[in-house]
């Protein structure tokens, strides 16, 4: 398992923020240190929610690779073709995330979209969500306590936005009873985002 640096201050964290490099996203990365084989000059990355899509967006516009275009789900599809258009034009890569299930309406930018290269960012394995949690974790100060990631990792859900909840709730719930991170708190925790442990482990 490996992190990626990035030159960002994210939510005013004092280190810098790193992206955890796992098997739901290394096909993904892989293809952003090489843009001079997406065809047309431009790659579509979507992902679900809290997924990295805005920090891959960020590195690659910041290492000079190329345009980020983020949120393209979101934006105005007018301008979404201008910059296509541009990057054919300048010969500069481009780059949009979006949401899963994202439909585009102007026909025009759909069919030049649906020639580019298509990325997507997987859900994270048991590996990457201790990573994850580690990363978290590290961004708040928050220390989890010895074997959290163990206890953890197999139950918690499958998402990035997942992993992030749950360190949020165990650093609310360990700062509002004034109480270091142990089993107990970690339980409390995945319950209060991921309701009771019915089917879950014990």
């Amino acid at each position: 398992m490996t992190q990626i640096a990035l030159p960002l201050d994210v939510r005013g964290a004092a280190e810098p923020v790193r992206i955890v490099v796992g098997e739901a996203n290394r096909a993904v990365i892989e293809a952003l240190r090489d843009p001079s084989r997406w065809p047309f000059r431009t790659a579509v990355l979507l992902g679900p929610p809290r997924s990295g899509k805005s920090l891959l967006a960020g590195w690659f516009a910041g290492s000079g690779a190329g345009e980020a275009f983020d949120d393209a789900h979101s934006s105005d599809e007018a301008e979404l073709f201008h910059a296509w258009n541009r990057a054919q034009e300048n010969d500069r890569p481009l780059l949009m995330t979006a949401a899963p299930g994202w439909r585009i309406g102007l026909p025009d930018l759909a069919s030049r979209l649906g020639g580019s290269l298509q990325l997507a960012i997987g859900a994270p394995d048991d590996a990457q969500i201790a990573e994850l949690l580690s990363a978290h974790a590290e961004q708040r100060r928050l220390v989890l306590g010895e074997g959290a990631a163990a206890y953890l990792a197999p139950r918690i859900e499958r998402s990035h936005a997942a992993v992030e909840a749950v360190v949020e709730a165990i650093d609310r719930i360990s700062l509002e009873r004034q109480a270091p991170a142990t089993i107990s708190l970690w339980r409390d925790a995945l319950e209060a985002v991921q309701g009771p442990e019915q089917g879950r482990l014990l």
